[in-house]
């Protein structure tokens, strides 16, 4: 069970990451301080580097639970299901729940448009999946035969078919037009992996 502090804490870490999120939406990221963050959250800027290394993983907040979802996936994967296979459900998955880290909300097209004005969060995102592919290694170590060259072929394939959605989101089509078609490309990406990789 989560203890009070523990509860507190994490309400503070979300109200400081929604609140910079707005800032940066808004005036965007760049023109944004970690100060202006501080206040809107009700916290002091030491109190931010407490809950973030850095301005741009405020805006970031979620990776850790990527990480999370990546861990869970292959840990709590079904006896007999390959790590490939449970990632390819992953995948699916966020998708199917319009979730953030891998599914598609008409209003999640601001959040995109902000990270492509700022060459800092562009930066930051190819860092940060750069650590998520290091993670993933760590855990098909013991599992995979070359963990580091599945892990950077999964989030390849991952990162090829998401960005495409994107791009069409960007030309036009909604979220509810390009879901379908994103989920049959990962299905479509992922059975090129299965084939290729034991």
């Amino acid at each position: 069970m989560t203890s009070l502090r523990e509860r507190k804490k994490a309400e503070t870490r979300q109200r400081i990451a929604d609140m910079g999120t707005l800032l940066f939406v808004t005036r965007g990221f760049d023109n944004v301080t970690i100060a202006e963050v501080a206040e809107a959250a009700g916290v002091s800027k030491v109190t931010v580097f407490n809950y973030f290394s850095r301005k741009e993983d405020i805006f970031f907040d979620r990776y850790p639970q990527a990480a999370e979802l990546l861990t869970t996936a292959i840990r709590d994967r079904a006896e007999g299901q390959t790590p490939v296979e449970a990632l390819r459900r992953l995948f699916v998955s966020l998708a199917e729940q319009h979730h953030p880290l891998g599914g598609f909300e008409d209003r999640y097209l601001v959040f995109w448009q902000t990270v492509l004005n700022s060459p800092a969060l562009r930066a930051r995102a190819r860092e940060a999946t750069d650590e998520l592919q290091e993670h993933l290694a760590g855990l098909l170590t013991g599992i995979d035969p070359d963990p580091k060259l599945t892990a950077a072929l999964v989030m390849a394939a991952f990162r090829s078919v998401y960005t495409a959605t994107i791009s069409r989101m960007f030309a036009g089509s909604s979220a509810a037009e390009v879901t379908p078609d994103h989920i049959e490309a990962v299905d479509h990406v992922f059975d090129r992996l299965a084939s290729g990789i034991a």
